[in-house]
C-alpha cells in the first residue's frame, strides 16, 4: 500500500510517501493510523490531532472507519487554506 503525506504532515514525518506491507489486522484507516503511530515519534506528532486531518483512500475522501480492503493508496492531508 502506498501512503502519501502532504504539507505539515510531510514535514513532520520527514518524507512525502512510503510503501508498506501492512499486518493483516489493519483493516480500517483508524487501524492504519494506530499502526503508524507505533513507527516513531514523528508519526505520533503528525497524527496527534486527528480532528483536523483529512484522509483519502484511492483518491476519495473517507472517514476513519473506512475499510482498507483492496485499497492501493491512502493520503493524509492537514488543514489547508486558500491562497
Amino acid at each position: 500500500m502506498e501512503i502519501l503525506y502532504f504539507a505539515r504532515l510531510r514535514e513532520t514525518i520527514g518524507h512525502s510517501c512510503e510503501t508498506r506491507d501492512l499486518p493483516a489486522d489493519i483493516i480500517s484507516v483508524a487501524d492504519l493510523i494506530d499502526h503508524l503511530t507505533t513507527q516513531g515519534p514523528q508519526y505520533v506528532a503528525a497524527f496527534e490531532n486527528m480532528d483536523v486531518i483529512r484522509v483519502a483512500v484511492d483518491q476519495a475522501y473517507v472517514g476513519l472507519d473506512h475499510s482498507l480492503e483492496g485499497c492501493r493508496e491512502v493520503a493524509f492531508f492537514p488543514p489547508m487554506t486558500g491562497g
